[in-house]
């Protein structure tokens, strides 16, 4: 996964968006309130209006045999979801924001709706996209790296000799 640093206009929305979400969904809370108290420092606190209050829930989880075999259901986990949205203010739109991940952490769904919908905002973009995805970008390549050390560390390669004729 990269989180590009293209800005809300520049790139298909989907996209661009997904990266970012994807990003704000395995930052750590206490990670995700310092980021944005810093970048939210100097411009004025902006007003919201909760469509859903963070919520805990449960979704299932999937697996499948071999990786892409017959899907089976392998267990529930606990997510929670948050979606807010910006007051309009003169010829801005209102944006939508919205934040799902794993785990009972309501506040930092809360963070990340909010970081979701200031960053689809064209005024907020580059400096949050600065200040938020990248670092967090970065934090989540080096883990994702480091897992993919451990496990290729216990990969075995099976071979077969032909036997003598």
């Amino acid at each position: 996964m990269s989180a590009t640093s293209a800005s809300p206009a520049s790139a298909p929305p989907s996209a661009v968006r997904r990266a970012w979400m994807a990003v704000l969904a395995r930052t750590p809370r206490a990670d995700l309130e310092a980021a944005l108290e810093r970048a939210l420092r100097d411009i004025p606190t902006p007003t919201y209006d909760w469509l859903r209050p963070s919520e805990i829930g449960l979704a299932m989880v999937r697996g499948r045999v071999g990786g892409s075999g017959d899907p089976f259901n392998l267990g529930e986990a606990t997510v929670t979801r948050a979606t807010l949205r910006l007051r309009a203010s003169g010829d801005a739109a209102a944006a939508v924001g919205v934040a799902c991940h794993l785990g009972r952490d309501r506040r930092r769904a809360e963070l990340a709706a909010l970081a979701d919908a200031l960053l689809q905002m064209p005024e907020h973009h580059a400096v949050l996209h600065k200040q938020l995805i990248e670092p967090f970008a970065a934090q989540v390549a080096v883990k994702r790296a480091g897992r993919q050390q451990d496990a290729a560390a216990t990969r075995v390669e099976f071979f077969t000799m032909v036997r003598g004729d």
